[in-house]
């Protein structure tokens, strides 16, 4: 039974993540085709209806995280799915005004390259048990690039919307009311403008630049530095290319004691220059 769950699992996840790569790829080739051939002010009309089923699809990576599909940690999906679909949704949908700005192709594009990258890299892992050293590389750079013009063409939609939210009562409650209660989306549209600099920072603390140290389990009073790597193994579904830890040397007195990362793909050397190691004497 275990083994059926197992192969259902990977299965499931594999077309899930190609799906998803399909239509992501094809927002992206819509965006550059309707910039060649028209004017930026086209380029929302043209993907409206692919932008909405890709992105909304991402709901099921929370549910994913949360019923232990994969790995993922919810505090880290649940706030970049839920930026993503107030700004398709709560933004681009209900304010027809915002989607001829220019920041919406930049969106566009950031978002669509970066889940291209990011579908295809988890794509081949469940299909095929590893992912090229090349894909690797992709999935976990372009981000330096993609993240920031992705956070600034949302909030930048997001602050040319509130023009429109002040003055629509769309989404409003007014009292009285039999609920007694009362929500203006304008201000709930500036609260998120205040969520995004902590979110992003929370979301970039999952980012390799980010340095987390952590107590090893294994030698008492020494501790173990992990960048890029403590990224790869707690963000993500990661099995990461059979690599093993080997103890090469034990000095009897306890004072020293070194460990060396055995790789047999170039996979697994790229995983090594991720990792590095401080010991406290």
């Amino acid at each position: 039974m275990a083994e059926f769950l197992s192969i259902f699992r990977r299965l499931y996840l594999t077309v899930y993540n190609w799906t998803l790569f399909l239509g992501w790829f094809q927002v992206l080739c819509l965006v550059l085709k309707t910039l060649k051939e028209s004017v930026q002010v086209n380029v929302y009309d043209a993907v409206e209806k692919h932008l909405q089923l890709a992105q909304t699809a991402a709901v099921l990576e929370f549910l994913h995280g949360l019923v232990g599909l994969v790995r993922s940690p919810v505090t880290a999906t649940l706030p970049q799915i839920s930026s993503r679909l107030f700004v398709t949704w709560g933004i681009l949908w209900s304010f027809p005004e915002t989607r001829s700005h220019v920041l919406v192709s930049s969106l566009l594009i950031s978002w669509s390259i970066t889940e291209i990258i990011r579908y295809s890299f988890f794509g081949m892992k469940e299909a095929l048990g590893f992912a090229p050293s090349w894909l690797l590389w992709l999935r976990y750079s372009t981000f330096i690039v993609l993240y920031p013009t992705g956070i600034t063409s949302e909030v930048g939609l997001i602050f040319t919307a509130l023009q429109y939210t002040k003055g629509s009562e769309k989404y409003c409650i007014r009292m009285p009311n039999k609920w007694n209660f009362s929500f203006d989306y304008f201000y709930a549209s500036i609260l998120v403008l205040g969520i995004y600099i902590p979110g992003s920072l929370h979301l970039y603390g999952y980012m390799p630049c980010t340095e987390e140290k952590k107590p090893s389990q294994n030698l008492k009073g020494n501790r173990t530095k992990l960048s890029l790597g403590s990224f790869l193994l707690e963000m993500d579904n990661i099995n990461f290319f059979d690599y093993t830890y080997a103890l090469v040397d034990s000095v009897s007195s306890g004072k020293e004691r070194f460990w060396k990362l055995e790789f047999r793909h170039l996979n697994e050397f790229i995983l090594c220059q991720m990792l590095h190691f401080q010991w406290d004497g």
